[in-house]
């Protein structure tokens, strides 16, 4: 056995496990997703082994005739909502932190890192206690003589949106902290030097050196936020449904499997062509 060979085996070793983890708990459940969208619906549930499009010309038939339409815009909105005013507080926190002395980084950081140590389920509910009637939001601001009636804030699409910002903040934050903390501040010195002001700086130098940051904390907030069902159901009730609540009540309620994986597979391909589109354009770039 030759050297190359030893070490195309060794290699073959080594990407081994990753890709059987891959294979195993991506691949294999989303070709089970896939199969079951060309499926139908069983009498008291599940599915039955006849091979139709029916799910997808429904899912067209629906989309074409506004009863979906809402609901995918709805998702979008929020998500592209959720991802820039994410991106509006992580930046300057991220910046923030990655500019402190060692000491003070690791302090912060574990703050940013602290609410993962909590369910996200539990960090949901918590939010119910806040913008409730009578929760801690209302009872301050009646305090202070602001309001003098309770805001209606439970149960709407500010309550999404503040629920899945603060759930997929630090989402945001570390991948950008990581960025800037690599960042070479003497380039900020050079601009200035040359005459740029903080704007101009933050602009022309800061921003696009750090945009990879930027972007590859966008795809974190946007992809999980689009498709989410837990902060929508708990927050926002069923005055405001997004895409990931209508598939759970498709498979958990209606019991529709073949129609909810038809709704995941077109969550998946609204989710994965933008970021393909992302990816080849990048490649164009380098």
């Amino acid at each position: 056995m030759t050297s190359k060979t030893r070490k195309k085996i060794n290699l073959l070793l080594l990407l081994f496990p990753g890709t059987f983890w891959l294979i195993i708990f991506f691949v294999v459940p989303l070709l089970i997703v896939l199969l079951y969208s060309f499926l139908e619906r069983g009498t008291y549930g599940g599915v039955t082994w006849t091979f139709t499009i029916s799910n997808y010309q429904r899912l067209l038939g629906d989309i074409n005739s506004y009863i979906y339409l809402g609901v995918l815009w709805r998702s979008l909105w929020l998500a592209l909502l959720t991802t820039a005013a994410c991106l509006l507080i992580g930046y300057p926190l991220a910046f923030f932190i990655a500019t402190r002395s060692p000491r003070w980084k690791n302090a912060l950081l574990l703050l940013v890192i602290i609410p993962f140590w909590t369910n996200f389920l539990v960090r949901t509910y918590a939010w119910i206690v806040l913008l409730q009637s009578k929760g801690v939001i209302n009872v301050a601001l009646q305090s202070l003589q602001i309001i003098n009636e309770p805001l209606h804030l439970l149960f709407t699409p500010f309550a999404v949106t503040i629920g899945l910002i603060y759930g997929y903040l630090p989402f945001m934050v570390l991948p950008l902290y990581s960025t800037i903390e690599r960042f070479n501040f003497r380039l900020v010195e050079a601009a200035q030097d040359l005459g740029a002001n903080d704007l101009r700086t933050l602009w022309r130098i800061i921003l696009p050196l750090t945009m990879r940051g930027i972007i590859a904390g966008s795809i974190l907030v946007f992809v999980p936020t689009v498709g989410a069902f837990i902060t929508p159901d708990i927050l926002g009730g069923a005055k405001t449904m997004m895409v990931g609540n209508l598939i759970q009540n498709q498979f958990l309620k209606a019991r529709d499997w073949p129609f909810g994986s038809a709704l995941s597979m077109l969550l998946m391909v609204l989710i994965l062509v933008p970021m393909l589109i992302y990816f080849h354009l990048s490649e164009e770039e380098s």
